[in-house]
């Protein structure tokens, strides 16, 4: 008998190919501990950062070429078709990231340039557009207020109607506003600039669409940056006050941030640094100098801003990015308004492949090219697609996606690619990214947008200009996307179906091989996703008219004779929530009270729930001047409407959690 705790021969050690299997899993996080707390700003980190996840990548794709696609077999036609087409869209996987870690590994911010500029002297003439189609005056309202609020002495607000409506000529009128129409629709917002260029005189032109708000210094922020004569446009992000779809569907506005933050936030940054920043169409201002020199807005595409951009860097003109918040604006409010604006940009992207002005044509650098041919939309909605089906194929059909070699190849080659892209993500972008979200809403958005890709490849022009609808005019009650909720249930249907099917020996389509537990857990990930997208087609409430602002300032309290200082928690320009001091036990009526707020004044309150603690109330203005100050005010950009609570991934999950199972 072999005494205890004597090691017989062979006994505990280790494979030696199997621990090389984990060495590159254990390098890409050795590499991640290192640079994890150093300054994402650091040129060559960054760009360390972002190569790391390409370098493997090709490495996995030439393995997954050389050993499990270019192989000998005895596959029928359909199943060997099937590989290559994997291996396929896997390449198109690999050139998206790759063209997204070339945008990111650079990095720009102007407000340092912005502190230093000096103002102009004289201080040129600035014209501000704003192109309006059919908004509500609860939308309209906000941005005319606010941009005759914008702190500049030579400024001139023009009100772009093509809905020729009365009602906005007198408002205008009555805020001493020009008002500007014309005989016909043609070319949409673009022609409806152009016809405003026919009557206004200024040296520069912001423009704001009609539901974003701009703030008091924007111009001020802004105008600076001419003093170079290269520089054509200065945009600015757009930041939103209200939840979009995604955020307001799976309750996550106080967790995650808005569907485009890490564009405007990160990546609209890093293409600044590769001087391949261009016009959002709003929250912009633009040299009228070289607007007439490229002959005006340009008409040719749905997505005229894009185009203003590159027809500009032909001119020698360049569009740069100050990334501070400089408006405020509606984000898509129903799950219809998000796929109108969607489809718009990715049919007006698609557009310019086939114009003389686009990525493909004369006169544009290399480096210019890659960075503004419509890559992501073209091949993001594939991939997630392919995401769904290759388990599928598998399981229902027997389809191998590759020639399968061992579960040790996929841990040396395939998982550091994941992990690097993963972690190089979560580094670059911080919150702005989390796979739980980024994958429903991606697949949530392919079954609507990849007809969208197909059609625009086919027949690029031709749909007209379509305007997201916004503020009342999309509260529509709640609503259903049965389409993409039906494509959703029927992959989650064959996804469950595979599965059943397959653990029961009698019905198994496939045999319990080395990949089949792989095909496992990637299928019931897959069944998770579906159903996290499948809650976003379900249109979330949305229980308030004007949306809060958290102000956590000061204010007074008055009871008729009786003054309390008091803490207004939050405001809307409607009404406001307080937090009363321990010492008052006034029982606040309507006809009587008041709230004193800092820059807008005494403005009368109504009570609606009060205690001890708390007192909320609705806001009763006593003239339209004191309503506008509000407006300013609020929307000033220095509030923000999202919680200050600090938010984190147990958060969210919890958040998800709560919404799959609780409703």
């Amino acid at each position: 008998m072999a005494s205890i705790g004597v090691v017989q021969p062979n006994q505990f050690i280790p494979d030696v190919n199997l621990t090389m299997d984990y060495i590159p899993l254990l390098l890409v996080s050795g590499f991640f501990l290192w640079v994890w707390d150093t300054p994402r700003t650091h040129h060559k980190l960054r760009q360390m950062v972002c190569l790391l996840p390409v370098l493997l990548c090709i490495q996995y794709m030439t393995w997954r070429l050389v050993s499990t696609v270019w192989t000998e077999s005895d596959d029928s036609l359909l199943a060997q078709s099937w590989i290559w087409g994997v291996w396929s869209v896997e390449v198109l996987a690999c050139i998206e990231v790759a063209v997204f870690l070339l945008i990111m590994s650079r990095t720009n911010t102007r407000s340092k340039q912005a502190d230093q500029h000096q103002m102009p002297s004289p201080l040129p003439a600035v014209d501000i557009f704003i192109p309006t189609y059919n908004e509500p005056l609860d939308v309209l309202e906000k941005t005319i207020v606010a941009a005759t609020a914008v702190d500049y002495p030579h400024k001139t607000v023009w009100v772009l109607d093509d809905g020729k409506r009365d009602w906005l000529r007198t408002f205008c009128e009555e805020l001493g506003v020009r008002y500007l129409t014309r005989a016909d629709k043609l070319h949409a917002k673009a022609g409806n600039m152009n016809h405003a260029l026919k009557h206004a005189q200024g040296q520069f032109i912001a423009v704001f669409d009609a539901d974003f708000v701009p703030s008091q210094n924007f111009i001020r922020r802004t105008l600076g940056f001419f003093s170079d004569p290269s520089v054509g446009i200065v945009q600015t992000p757009q930041h939103f006050y209200n939840k979009d779809p995604i955020q307001t569907n799976l309750g996550l506005l106080q967790i995650y941030p808005d569907e485009q933050r890490l564009f405007f936030d990160q990546m609209a940054a890093s293409r600044d640094a590769w001087q391949a920043a261009f016009c959002c169409g709003s929250c912009s201002i633009m040299r009228r100098q070289a607007v007439d020199a490229i002959g005006g807005i340009p008409t040719q595409s749905i997505t005229e801003d894009l185009l203003t951009t590159l027809v500009m860097l032909r001119q020698g003109y360049q569009t740069i990015y100050l990334n501070e918040r400089l408006s405020m604006g509606l984000a898509a409010e129903s799950i219809e308004g998000f796929f109108v604006q969607r489809e718009r940009w990715c049919r007006g992207a698609i557009q310019s492949l086939f114009l003389n002005a686009g990525p493909l044509g004369p006169g544009l650098s290399t480096m210019q090219r890659i960075l503004f041919f419509p890559t992501s939309w073209l091949t993001q909605y594939t991939v997630r697609l392919m995401l769904i089906a290759i388990p599928l194929a598998y399981l229902l059909l027997g389809w191998l996606p590759f020639h399968f070699t061992d579960t040790a190849d996929m841990v040396f080659y395939q998982l550091p690619v994941f992990l690097s892209f993963f972690l190089a993500m979560r580094w670059l972008v911080g919150g702005h990214f989390s796979p739980l979200v980024s994958g429903p809403v991606g697949l949530f958005s392919s079954f609507r947008l990849g007809p969208t890709v197909v059609a625009s490849l086919i027949k690029p022009f031709g749909k007209p200009f379509k305007v997201t609808p916004k503020g009342s005019d999309a509260a529509n009650g709640r609503q259903v996307d049965f389409f993409s909720l039906g494509m959703i249930l029927g992959c989650m249907a064959l996804t469950l179906m595979g599965l059943l099917l397959n653990v029961v020996p009698e019905l198994a389509v496939v045999s319990h091989d080395e990949f089949f537990p792989i095909a496992m857990f990637w299928s019931m990930l897959n069944v998770v996703t579906l159903g996290l997208a499948a809650l976003l087609c379900f249109e979330g409430p949305r229980l308030r008219k004007e949306e809060r602002f958290f102000l956590a300032e000061t204010g007074v309290a008055h009871d008729g004779e009786s003054n309390y200082p008091v803490q207004i928690i939050d405001a809307s320009v409607d009404g406001c929530k307080l937090a009363m001091p321990q010492t008052s036990s006034a029982l606040f009526k309507k006809g009587t009270a008041s709230l004193t707020v800092q820059n807008v004044g005494r403005v009368m309150i109504q009570p609606v729930r009060q205690n001890q603690a708390l007192l909320a109330a609705t806001f009763e203005y006593d003239s339209k001047a004191q309503r506008n100050a509000m407006i300013c005010k609020l929307f000033s950009g220095r509030y923000t409407t999202v919680s200050p609570a600090n938010s984190s991934t147990r958060q969210l999950i919890s958040s998800l959690w709560e919404k799959t199972f609780n409703g």
